[in-house]
């Protein structure tokens, strides 16, 4: 028997931050519902689903980008920080989210986008007027070598090299994404002063915390070396056949972030920094915890990029567990807007295998993020080359963004309940066949209430939020006690009796099958009982 728990407690317990048992629901505004009926999701839409939101019982909600941008990048290319795209809404409507969100007990947090810039930001318009411009340092510019060629082999998100001239000074830029998003060089003491700013401006607002995009890359090596090439059984994850040791995963961030949680800290009620920290192994997905003093919370992309199946899938919660500095709250999620959907990617359009899917998130320990849709079990959406909008993945096999990013389903009526009636939405709804929230609200069978009886389960127990018991695990299934809840996946083909701990009522993904003190559960299906 494997037990692992973070440190609690004895009497009175109640989790001391909001996320630490807490389900965080992602929001991608422009997909979630659309008020002003142009097609395109905006604030004040996602105000009149909070009500959604909190009967589905969440506690906190990020939002995807909202700040002004050209939309190469769909937010992620930011003009200015301190604003609210006009598509979206206004700053206005920004604080009434948050004062309506806070009023069903619902915190929020944004997007910051601190590893580059829009191209069309000031700073960077600024930088590219001259080289003696007070903006120049803000940005990683460097001399090409003697052929002309860029600075060294570093290659951005689409493969192409990762530095673009600019002709008026004769010097590269570097973008690890799309040229028209400039990384910001965080050598310059004024940029961190700059984003200190930032930071205590959303704060001061209200924000709860932030999700920090590129939280892994925001350094680059100082000397601009190149990155070495991928060997086989590599530790990182290669990059385009590089290691990409220099161009991003630098360890001088683990500073940065020590400063912020100084400042999130100031604040009476602390504010949460979640993290992208896209990175190949637990163990160093942990170290950007600190020792208590870094980002509150990681995303664990080895246990998003398992394949869906027991033992492999219990390794990476027993190492995360067991990586992780003591109390430290791990994060587990199946989707985000850069990859497939998990109904698509672990379940491969298995019905049974996505209401699994749904179960073992919402009864690990510690935060869920739940993807907008994923309650409903949505899954990706075949977007046709005409339709396609992320300009990173467009024309690219294989890494289609667009199909995991189009609207919510509301209802099966023109429009969708996401627009008005007529009116064409920025990405296709898809056919979407029972995936839409009217025709799974108060029916018992469907994954919008099993979702909803599964929050409420995993919040009967707030001493146990970080709790876990791993109790067996085959190749045929997966029994643990977690969160004051005792769970079983049968991933196999024939029915498995098994007993199950606890005294309270069960929760399943299909039919009990109740003998005594047993249960029997169905191939490919899950089961869940209160302890007590």
């Amino acid at each position: 028997m494997i037990e692992l728990a973070a440190e609690t407690a004895k009497d009175g317990f109640e989790p001391a931050k909001w996320w630490s048992g807490g389900i965080l629901y992602h929001v991608y505004v422009r997909s979630f519902m659309d008020s002003g009926g142009d097609g395109v999701g905006d604030l004040r839409g996602a105000i009149d689903r909070l009500g959604y939101l909190s009967d589905l019982g969440v506690d906190g909600v990020w939002l995807s980008p909202i700040m002004p941008s050209p939309n190469c990048d769909w937010g992620y290319d930011v003009s200015e920080y301190l604003g609210v795209d006009p598509d979206l809404g206004t700053l206005d409507d920004l604080d009434e989210f948050i004062a309506t969100a806070n009023q069903l007990g619902i915190e929020v947090m944004l997007d910051l986008v601190p590893n580059h810039t829009s191209s069309e930001h000031p700073w960077f318009v600024s930088a590219t007027s001259g080289i003696d411009s007070p903006h120049r340092e803000y940005y990683v510019f460097a001399d090409p070598r003697d052929d002309g060629s860029p600075p060294n082999n570093w290659l951005d998100a689409t493969g192409e090299p990762a530095w673009t001239l600019d002709e008026a000074s004769g010097q590269y830029y570097l973008h690890n994404y799309l040229p028209s998003q400039p990384d910001l060089n965080w050598w310059n003491e004024d940029v961190h002063a700059e984003f200190l700013r930032i930071l205590r401006f959303w704060f001061d607002r209200g924000v709860a915390g932030f999700r920090i995009d590129v939280a892994h890359g925001i350094y680059k090596d100082r000397e601009l070396r190149d990155d070495p090439p991928a060997i086989e059984a590599d530790p990182h994850w290669a990059r385009f056949g590089l290691r990409p040791v220099y161009s991003m995963n630098r360890g001088e961030v683990h500073s940065l972030f020590r400063t912020w949680r100084s400042l999130a800290e100031e604040y009476a009620k602390p504010r949460v920094l979640l993290g992208e920290t896209w990175v190949p192994d637990v163990e160093r997905m942990a170290s950007f915890y600190g020792d208590g003093d870094e980002l509150n919370l990681a995303f664990n992309f080895p246990f998003l990029f398992s394949e869906f199946e027991p033992l492999g899938l219990a390794k990476v919660v027993r190492e995360t567990l067991s990586a992780l500095p003591r109390g430290a709250v791990p994060v587990w999620t199946g989707s985000n807007h850069d990859v497939s959907r998990f109904p698509t990617r672990w379940a491969r359009g298995s019905i049974k295998m996505t209401r699994m899917a749904l179960l073992l998130l919402l009864t690990l320990p510690g935060t869920a993020v739940l993807y907008y849709g994923d309650e409903l079990g949505a899954a990706d959406v075949e977007v046709s080359p005409a339709d396609q909008r992320d300009l990173m993945s467009a024309g690219r096999k294989g890494f289609q963004r667009d199909r995991a990013r189009t609207p919510m389903l509301w209802n099966q009526k023109p429009g969708r309940g996401f627009t008005v009636p007529g009116v064409t939405p920025w990405l296709p709804f898809g056919s979407g066949k029972e995936v839409d929230v009217a025709s799974q609200l108060g029916v018992d069978s469907s994954n919008l209430e099993l979702a909803r009886s599964l929050i409420r389960a995993r919040k009967q127990f707030p001493e146990e939020a970080l709790s876990y018991q791993e109790l067996s695990v085959s190749a045929q299934g997966w029994r643990y006690q977690a969160r004051g809840l005792s769970v079983f996946l049968n991933f196999s083909g024939e029915v498995q009796t098994i007993s199950l701990p606890g005294t309270g009522d069960y929760i399943s993904t299909g039919k009990l099958r109740l003998g005594e003190g047993t249960v029997s559960v169905g191939p490919l299906e899950a089961v869940v009982r209160e302890k007590r």
